[in-house]
């Protein structure tokens, strides 16, 4: 699939394509992560039933996805 791919949404789409939408997913959380970290940027997540912020130096990057591979 190319991004510029138009796609036909059927009831089993999710289901056929799933393993490449977690993997987007992935890619765009993480890519999200790296930039806030770059830029000295807090993030804030959910722990233990609270949100709690978690100051730059301190967001964790998958180091599969360290560096980007692509501009999403």
């Amino acid at each position: 699939m190319s991004k510029h791919t138009k796609l036909k949404l059927t009831d089993d789409f999710v289901v056929v394509h799933a393993k490449e939408i977690e993997e987007v997913l992935r890619r765009a959380v993480n890519h999200a992560l790296l930039t806030h970290k770059r830029l000295g940027n807090p993030i804030a997540v959910w722990k233990d039933g609270r949100v709690v912020i978690v100051p730059p130096e301190e967001i964790v990057i998958s180091s599969e996805f360290s560096e980007p591979a692509e501009k999403l």
